[in-house]
């Protein structure tokens, strides 16, 4: 008998395949710079349009030719940094060493959490000294000055500063405390980087959709059972494996798109809002990106961005625009 050889059908890269605990992204490695600055910064989705570009692709078959790309437009409204917490080495990990709050918090952020009544200054994280190993910091977005989000909650979130000494790292948070950041401090046109988001929920879905798996042929249908499993497994040991293919959720999963070109960077949302907004989501009014391709989850969610962790081509300047599409997105 041939053997056959092929892909199995549906991935066991992410599995369990649960629903994720929070829609704030969690981000476990970050990369290093050559100079103290934040790792990464949110936004959130509008929609998606097409640019008119020239192809500045090395040794591409298209390269100096007008090409047409897809873009996500996420509206990026700056992020509070209302805290700096330093961490310290503990039993082989880390724990937080000393926190300082500002003064001057959003009101809307009591709605998200439990705002410390004293808040403690900066001069005591520099009195830890060398036992310093990390510096982050705690900021939060604006969801508020988005019309096209109901939710107007602040998502709270904290990001690494990266890059130079560790007190290079304290002093840049500390002269950042209680200010508002802009996302074209963090990234510059043409970077690339990672956007993670949780991505759309589709609810419990059978294993035919879920994992792919092959869908009963007549004669071994008999039973009626036509897009069930074939097999859950021997008798011994008397339990059924995490590997067979089971009905189950599907989507609302953490996700990460790896080597997204930041395209542009935006002031004016009125330069990108397509006739009659963007369906599901209405008029950006805030600063936005165009980042290269898709993105995670459905529109209004929040995206979380970091640099490259493991960045491909190097662009080394903007790409050049001809065109933006602004035609209604309404199908008319």
């Amino acid at each position: 008998m041939a053997t056959i050889h092929r892909p199995r059908r549906g991935s066991l890269s992410y599995s369990p395949r649960k629903r994720a605990k929070s829609e704030v992204p969690r981000i476990r490695s970050w990369l290093e710079g050559d100079k103290a600055r934040i790792a990464g910064f949110a936004g959130y989705k509008a929609g998606m349009t097409h640019v008119m570009m020239i192809d500045d692709r090395p040794r591409s078959l298209t390269e100096g030719m007008e090409i047409s790309v897809p873009v996500t437009v996420l509206e990026v409204p700056p992020m509070n940094i209302v805290a700096v917490r330093v961490y310290e080495s503990y039993n082989g990990g880390l724990r937080a060493a000393g926190e300082a709050w500002a003064e001057n918090l959003s009101p809307d952020l009591a709605r998200t959490i439990t705002v410390p009544k004293k808040t403690h200054g900066t001069s005591d994280l520099a009195a830890i000294g060398s036992d310093i190993v990390d510096v982050r910091v705690l900021a939060h977005t604006n969801p508020m000055l988005i019309t096209g989000i109901p939710k107007k909650l602040p998502e709270l979130m904290e990001m690494p500063v990266n890059g130079g000494s560790m007190m290079d790292r304290l002093k840049f948070a500390q002269n950042l405390l209680g200010q508002q950041v802009p996302i074209s401090s963090v990234f510059d046109l043409g970077d690339l980087l990672d956007a993670s988001a949780v991505t759309k929920g589709k609810g419990t879905q059978g294993p035919v959709r879920r994992w792919g798996i092959a869908i009963a042929k007549r004669k071994h249908a008999r039973t009626g059972k036509v897009r069930h499993v074939g097999n859950l497994g021997p008798w011994h040991p008397a339990h059924i494996s995490w590997r067979v293919p089971q009905l189950g959720q599907m989507g609302y999963h953490q996700r990460t798109e790896f080597n997204k070109r930041l395209m542009f960077i935006g002031n004016d949302g009125a330069e990108i809002t397509p006739k009659g907004g963007f369906p599901g989501y209405g008029l950006v009014r805030n600063q936005y990106v165009l980042i290269k391709g898709s993105v995670p989850g459905p529109i209004k969610r929040m995206v979380r961005m970091r640099h490259a962790v493991r960045p491909g081509a190097n662009f080394v300047k903007a790409p050049e625009f001809l065109y933006v599409s602004k035609e209604s997105k309404q199908g008319v």
